[in-house]
């Protein structure tokens, strides 16, 4: 089963933020708590890290901003 990756919410104002660069290719082997992708908000870029191990597949694209919750890919 496929465990959905989530634009996080990483401040209590925060609504939406910018996918500025995945760290990890499509297509390529994750483990759970290595960093796979940048994220910006208002005030800072963060690193977020994997939320479990198997294969990426990056269903959305850098340079783009999504609101908190958007499904930016999946790890199967």
């Amino acid at each position: 089963m496929a465990t959905e990756i989530l634009l996080p919410k990483l401040g209590f104002s925060m609504n939406e933020g910018t996918l500025s660069e995945w760290l990890v290719a499509d297509g390529a082997t994750v483990n759970e708590g290595d960093p796979l992708f940048s994220l910006e908000s208002d005030k800072s870029t963060n690193e977020v890290e994997s939320p479990a191990t198997g294969t990426l597949k990056i269903l959305k694209q850098t340079g783009e901003t999504y609101e908190v919750g958007t499904v930016l890919g999946t790890i199967e």
